[in-house]
């Protein structure tokens, strides 16, 4: 998996993003405490507004970029984002008004918002052996998971010599070294497509293609089934442990790392297994696997007091991490395979986007449920949700998932390429190799 480093550009990238996360996982802890700083007992409904407005803006600004990413230059791009968020994170430690957070989180995630699917929308054109970019998505994926491991870590360190205020500054310099990871490489040119109308064609372009395309509305139902399980994970595994199982948050830390274990464990597998098995089989193993496991806790809650309770749990969330990553991951092969590079910016950002409403969903649901009902009903809800996901994935992704589909182009205007070139007075549906005649529309 480790020799897709040996891509110079690919490996400058993936240091540029590792950097990144570091950077962002310092400033979540640095957050949490200048919220607390600033609102004291109601720094809870701080973060939640800010959480709010971190989704808003992913949903809300990632299309719009993606309708525009493809007319501009990458790497000049990539790194105005990075500046931007650099900029955000030296202001963010002189904010002493609760309204001073909030937008800055918003200009932070836009920027971010843009970032992160132009960044991914780049990786196919760089890495072009399937193979090799298999094994991206799943250093990528080991990215995401040891981040989220070691940073409250590094923090925790920092805090022993600094002020939290400090962490700021090492978010600042991990988007500064960012930009300038990118900056030490050229990165291929996107096609751009041809123009399809105004604004809003342009703005839902990736969304429309997205939906109608049979593979990505069964990835987009993946999705939700593993919103469902990491939602639980990651908002009620502190209250699970310390209040409901009593212990301490030694036990918060090792439960949390069962679960980016697992999801580690999973992503080191991937391009093996991936060999094998078709992404179709691989995500829904996933996603049934979480449903499966969510239906054992539930089951299960009941019985929570019980000695040893502490350990059958982790070893859940060893399983939910497993199934995690096996939905996840292999969706960057799936937009891949589903676009030329013209829309390849707007299908991932479709992407990002989509993918954040199924985690605006998830996120109240698990920890309101669990609130107001109980543990037991909070796993009950994540488990069917997760099992509708599953469900209705595999009812509209095909199984024989072909290249070439047939289709038709209602919607698109009358100078569409491979329409005036290959098809001018024919039939509206066929089948077609997309590379060969349209940059811009997906292979399924």
């Amino acid at each position: 998996m480790l020799s897709v480093l040996a891509n110079r550009t690919y490996r400058h990238l993936f240091l540029a993003q590792v950097i990144a996360l570091v950077g962002t996982g310092l400033a979540t802890v640095a957050l949490g405490l200048l919220a607390y700083d600033l609102a004291g007992a109601n720094s809870g409904a701080v973060l939640g507004t800010a959480m709010a407005i971190k989704m808003i803006a992913f949903i809300g600004v990632a299309p719009v970029v993606g309708a525009y990413a493809s007319r501009l230059p990458r790497r000049a791009f990539l790194v105005a984002m990075d500046v931007v968020r650099t900029l955000v994170a030296l202001a963010l430690p002189f904010v002493d008004q609760i309204w001073q957070i909030y937008v800055l989180i918003l200009v932070l995630q836009s920027a971010s918002a843009g970032f992160t699917p132009t960044f991914q929308a780049t990786i196919p054109d760089i890495l072009h052996d399937e193979k090799d970019y298999t094994s991206a998505l799943s250093l990528s994926r080991l990215a995401y998971d040891l981040e989220s491991l070691l940073s409250p870590m590094l923090a925790a360190v920092l805090l022993t010599l600094i002020n939290f205020h400090w962490l700021f500054a090492g978010t600042s310099v991990g988007f500064a070294v960012s930009a300038l990871m990118v900056l030490s490489v050229v990165l291929p040119r996107s096609q751009a497509t041809a123009s399809i109308g105004g604004i809003y064609a342009r703005t839902t372009l990736g969304t429309r293609i997205y939906l109608k395309t049979p593979r990505l509305r069964g990835l987009l139902a993946i999705t939700l089934a593993a919103a469902a399980a990491s939602a639980m994970v990651i908002v009620n595994t502190p209250v699970l442990v310390q209040s409901a199982l009593g212990l301490g948050q030694r036990e918060v830390a090792i439960t949390l790392a069962a679960f980016g274990g697992g999801s580690m464990l999973c992503a080191l597998s991937l391009p093996r297994l991936l060999g094998r098995i078709s992404d179709r089989v691989m995500m829904l193993a996933g996603a049934s696997l979480l449903v499966a496991v969510l239906a054992m806790l539930t089951a299960s809650w009941q019985v929570y007091t019980a000695p040893g309770y502490w350990g059958f749990m982790v070893g859940g969330w060893v399983l939910l991490g497993i199934g995690y990553s096996a939905t996840v991951t292999p969706g960057g092969r799936l937009l891949r395979r589903s676009s030329g590079s013209g829309a390849r910016p707007a299908l991932f950002a479709a992407q990002f986007a989509l993918s954040h409403v199924c985690w605006l969903i998830a996120y109240p649901l698990a920890g309101q449920i669990g609130a107001i009902f109980g543990f037991g009903a909070a796993f009950g809800v994540s488990a069917v949700i997760a099992l509708v996901g599953t469900a209705i994935a595999l009812l509209i992704w095909p199984a024989a998932d072909q290249e070439a589909v047939e289709h038709g182009h209602d919607d698109l205007p009358a100078d569409h390429q491979h329409l005036v070139t290959e098809h001018a007075g024919g039939k509206a549906g066929h089948a077609f190799m997309i590379d060969e005649l349209h940059p811009s529309w997906p292979k399924q």
